[in-house]
């Protein structure tokens, strides 16, 4: 015999007052993402927070981004709220609510679409994905919940109403979707340990030489940020937003032969490493005209003044040069950035214009045996459908096959920063 649970009018008053409409329609679960790694360590995240082991807001920066953990409290990953980034409604920095408020003619950057951020992210790691550069770590676009995020006082209000009710009310409990707070949509970027900024190891190697094996392999890295950030127009790539992990080699003392003096023999040889992090800044819609330029300080590095090597040519230039590569590119670009919620087709034609002419730049600067620093001092330029439509799919690529090629003619006012 089954007991018979009446609903009281106060039980109703409740679901009608703290229900969120909002969770009917958003899927909470994250998706596979055809990458078991990465897949993984966002089940490893979800259970962390359910078991109570909360991100930790990371306080550099001028966002809200988060250290996210494991059950053992280990460091595996950077999330980047959508909401929380510089110019969004929740983020937690006062310093940016001041400059909105009090400076809002120097407001945000004109070149760039507001609120890309987690999208500009997800993108850079695509493209290193899709050119073979191994230089970011592995980003895509997630959805997490926790208390440490910053939330409107009512969305906090509602989470805390739907637990009371919830325990006092069980069966009434189970007719709410999710019980706790709303997702939040943003990048998740895998966490790498053992690098420190740029700047550190930069200053090092001034007083401190690399040795001929090491310092070609760093070459090698370096020239792939290089083509990260010109491909994909980064405005925001200081030495302290990129990464180096850098190894020592291990020697072993060793007696010679006749034992007269000690010899050292290489145990372990040098290891080193690049990463390109904070690349929420790029694919603008133009190159930087008003202002500032925003220009790559990696140009003004020793190493920017040598040509671009054979082995990045090898690696990369058959594939910018193939047309079919470089549309295929901007269709997995469209794939993206379509899924946030204000994509505007439009504009993002116009960051792929940008990114085409960035492109078709490089190229011709590794054909010509050109520096990185040399590649940066090019005209800018963009390459735009000329008719058609702007749609990427394969339907209507017969419709807009043909490219104009236009340069930029406009200058921001200072251009060295």
């Amino acid at each position: 015999m089954t007991e018979e649970v009446m609903t009281t009018d106060s039980e109703k008053v409740c679901i009608t007052q703290y229900e969120q409409k909002e969770y009917d329609s958003f899927a909470w679960e994250n998706d596979d993402f055809d990458d078991p790694v990465f897949t993984e360590v966002i089940r490893q995240s979800e259970a962390a927070i359910d078991a109570g082991v909360f991100p930790q807001r990371i306080y550099q920066g001028s966002s809200g981004s988060y250290f996210v953990k494991n059950l053992d409290g280990k460091i595996i990953g950077v999330f980047k709220p959508k909401d929380e980034e510089p110019y969004g409604r929740l983020n937690p920095k006062w310093t940016k609510y001041l400059h909105r408020m009090c400076c809002p003619c120097c407001f945000g950057r004109s070149c760039l679409i507001p609120n890309q951020g987690y999208m500009s992210e997800a993108g850079a790691s695509l493209v290193d994905i899709k050119l073979g550069l191994n230089v970011v770590p592995n980003t895509k676009v997630v959805k997490l919940a926790s208390e440490t995020f910053n939330y409107l006082r009512i969305d906090v209000e509602k989470s805390k109403a739907k637990k009371i009710v919830n325990e006092h009310f069980p069966k009434v409990g189970r007719k709410f979707n999710r019980l706790g707070l709303p997702p939040k949509i943003g990048s998740f970027q895998l966490f790498v340990s053992g690098y420190k900024d740029a700047d550190f190891h930069l200053r090092r190697f001034e007083s401190e030489p690399l040795d001929k094996v090491t310092g070609k392999k760093f070459q090698h890295m370096f020239e792939r940020l290089v083509v990260l950030d010109y491909i994909i127009r980064n405005t925001d790539r200081g030495n302290d937003n990129w990464l180096i992990q850098y190894t020592k080699a291990k020697l072993a003392q060793k007696e010679s032969e006749d034992g007269s003096e000690a010899v050292y023999e290489v145990e372990s040889p040098a290891e080193i490493a690049v990463a390109a992090i904070d690349n929420g800044l790029a694919f603008p819609i133009k190159h930087p005209d008003s202002w500032r330029a925003y220009p790559y300080h990696w140009a003004w590095l020793p190493y920017a003044k040598q040509p671009f090597s054979q082995e990045t040519k090898d690696l990369i230039l058959d594939k910018l040069a193939d047309m079919n590569f470089v549309q295929d590119l901007c269709d997995d670009m469209f794939n993206l950035f379509k899924t946030d919620k204000g994509f505007d087709r439009h504009m993002f034609e116009k960051q792929m214009s940008v990114m085409r002419g960035q492109i078709l730049n490089l190229t011709q600067a590794l054909k010509d045996g050109k520096s990185p620093l040399q590649l940066v001092q090019m005209p800018n330029v963009f390459v735009e459908r000329s008719r058609g439509h702007v749609g990427t799919t394969e339907k209507f690529r017969h419709f807009s096959n043909t490219f104009t090629q236009r340069f930029q003619k406009k200058a921001p006012f200072f251009s060295w920063c």
